[in-house]
């Protein structure tokens, strides 16, 4: 097959077009990047149940602890009554009958502990009738693989109600999967813990997982989109992502429970679902997703809440006219100071407390997450009033809005006719957010679905993802080789019609193995490892090989995907490099021949890097997590590729 690439620049590529999009699902934060390794560390956790417009809440502060040894007549009680902080009033009691008595942590799975490796123990007490040692250790059938004693004399930074901070370092004897933590007195007596935390010490700036960060930052995203999702609304407005409570001290930011909690309740489950305790500590506030963005090179992006929970899960909403919407613009004000400002400002100010004194430098919000107007929903009228709120404070923020939760149906319709109509009110809207979970059958032919789109209002691919449909040993397993290629060639769409979407994000970005609520998902983990999916390569490829502008393919691509062949080209100017992405959809290899303009032909090698599998529903896995994986091939000359079956590619040419 031929394909024709011009010389001429049909339309600028963004830079930092692909970016990622996080979302605290699949216990993608507390239990996933957020390197915390305990389970409810601050005895606050709430078990949710419920479902559409009508949740319950019910405290479970010991959820996830219980008595050391087992069967041991230790008495634990979660009280409050004088809290080491007012945010988090409970606090475990323990009581003890013998030496060694203490209690333990669920943790996820269990501990996983690296040989060799340090880990940092903090936690705070207040000694009530005890005066010895606390002994802290991770066992697994009864051999302990890493300890340390404190003393109860020597607590640090005692509050005004007696709880101290105490802190040591576990090194690991050996490599151990599933062990147990375990926290016990020396002697018997009564102590009261709270926060009781427990971090790897390569934890990226003592927050962040390393092995999970590594692959963020290894793909050079342009981009985040935080912290949602539908965690910005909550099934319920009290339930909603409030940024201010995560300004604070870790031990003292309100813990909240994951709207995640009460997916796929229903009558036949009670309406309670295996994932009710999902919780958030906000130990991954709006500092650290900033902090974030900032180390792996991407723009922040956060989404704001515009008075509504999630339109999903009630009707629940702040009316326009109401001071309790107020406060949602000004907290849209705030987050730019917090963002921006100096220490002049108050909310600048509490930045460079929590330790970073240059600005983060935000230029992009997103009004709304999902939304949609009803009779009932204004969403609308609310756009307008955070567009003119904002842009008054701070004429640079570009804004991004919402186009609901599809693109097929009469909100989406609605949505686009909204935009069109302001479309010539100055920096009304940057781009207009998009989403779409699709079967792979749905990208393949919708692969120039921008092609038609006025170039007035350009498009934010917030959300995608193919859903391959069949039968499956696991929600890991659905992503499929199909599913990435399929995604790959839709994305040769989106660059062709850069001149249309400017920004471009997969969804869900985590999945913690076993604690899944959606799949497919890009990157899966558990306690000991991590691994890519076939859909991060094809992430990682086009974020790692975005030219500065699209080049003339001569409109040849129609007929291409006739027979299975998607592709789109790009130059690097900087680089000074021809970039050609090439999608073989077929279950056999297709010979390409590129036809260059005259003054690139040189006779150069092509530099191609290739994902591939041996079948359509090849998958990675933990056990083999590059299985489906990027191998590099050169081939002689542009005019004889040779391209698997089922593979992607993506071939450069110095100019």
């Amino acid at each position: 097959m031929k394909i024709k690439i011009g010389a001429e620049r049909k339309a600028r590529i963004q830079e930092g077009m692909m970016g990622l999009f996080f979302e605290d699902i699949n216990y993608a934060a507390d239990g996933g990047l957020y390197a915390e390794m305990l389970e409810n560390r601050s005895f606050e956790f709430l078990k949710a149940t419920g479902d559409y417009k009508d949740y319950q809440t019910e405290y479970d502060g010991g959820y996830g602890w219980s008595a050391y040894p087992e069967g041991a007549g230790a008495r634990l009680r979660c009280v409050s009554g004088s809290p080491h902080t007012e945010e988090n009033p409970h606090y475990m009691r323990l009581q003890t009958e013998k030496p060694g008595e203490g209690i333990r942590n669920k943790a996820y799975d269990g501990i996983f502990l690296k040989e060799g490796m340090e880990y940092k123990l903090t936690f705070w007490a207040r000694p009530v009738k005890f005066q010895g040692d606390f002994d802290i250790f991770i066992e697994k059938d009864g051999t302990r693989w890493a300890g340390a004693k404190i003393s109860a004399g020597d607590g640090q930074q005692e509050t005004y109600n007696h709880f101290r901070r105490y802190e040591a370092v576990l090194q690991a004897k050996g490599t151990v999967e599933k062990g147990v933590f375990a926290l016990c007195l020396s002697e018997p007596g009564t102590v009261e813990f709270d926060f009781v935390s427990l971090f790897p010490a390569d934890a990226v700036c003592g927050i962040f997982r390393r092995d999970l960060f590594e692959l963020l930052k290894d793909m050079g995203p342009g981009f985040l989109r935080f912290p949602g999702g539908c965690i910005v609304e909550g099934n319920t407005l009290a339930n909603r992502y409030r940024f201010k409570d995560s300004l604070k001290p870790q031990w003292a930011r309100r813990n909240n429970w994951n709207r995640w909690a009460v997916h796929g309740n229903s009558e036949q489950n009670g309406y309670e679902g295996i994932y009710s305790h999902y919780n958030q500590t906000l130990g991954l506030g709006y500092y650290e997703y900033f902090l974030l963005c900032e180390l792996i090179g991407a723009k922040p992006l956060p989404v704001l809440n515009v008075g509504f929970a999630c339109q999903y899960q009630t009707d629940e909403m702040v009316a326009r006219n109401s001071p309790e919407f107020q406060e949602f613009l000004q907290d849209a004000l705030d987050l730019i100071e917090f963002a921006n400002g100096d220490e002049s400002t108050p909310w600048g100010a509490v930045r460079v407390q929590m330790g970073h004194r240059e600005p983060f430098g935000l230029t992009m919000m997103g009004v709304g997450n999902e939304q949609w107007q009803t009779e009932k929903a204004d969403f609308f009228e609310r756009y307008e009033l955070f567009e003119k709120a904002i842009h008054q404070y701070a004429p640079y923020i570009k804004l991004i809005g919402s186009a609901g939760p599809d693109v097929t149906s009469e909100k989406y319709r609605m949505a686009w006719d909204f935009y069109h109509i302001n479309e010539d009110k100055k920096d009304f809207v940057y781009a207009v957010d998009e989403h779409y979970y699709v079967k792979p059958e749905w990208l393949y032919e919708h692969v120039d679905f921008y092609d038609a789109y006025s170039r007035k209002v350009k498009v934010f691919s917030g959300e995608y993802a193919a859903h391959p449909e069949g039968s499956f040993s696991g929600p890991e397993a659905r992503n499929t080789l199909e599913g990435a290629l399929a995604e790959a060639a839709f994305l040769t769409g989106v660059e062709r019609n850069a001149d249309v979407v400017v920004l471009a994000s997969y969804a869900p970005l985590f999945a913690r193995l076993g604690y899944a609520q959606w799949a497919p998902d890009m990157i899966w983990f558990n306690a000991a490892g991590c691994y890519g999916s076939p859909s991060y390569h094809v992430q990682k490829l086009y974020a790692r090989n975005m030219g500065d502008a699209v080049l003339d393919t001569f409109g040849g691509e129609k007929e291409a995907g006739r027979d299975g062949i998607y592709y789109s080209a790009s130059i690097s100017e900087k680089e000074r490099a021809l970039i050609v992405k090439i999608v073989n959809a077929k279950e056999q290899k297709q010979d390409i021949r590129l036809e260059l303009p005259e003054e690139w032909r040189k006779g150069q090698r092509v530099q191609a890097t290739i994902l591939t599998g041996e079948k359509k529903d090849a998958c990675n896995s933990i056990g083999e997590p590059e299985k489906v994986a990027p191998f590099e091939r050169e081939y002689e000359n542009p005019e004889a590729v040779s391209l698997p079956p089922l593979s992607f590619a993506v071939l450069r040419m110095e100019l």
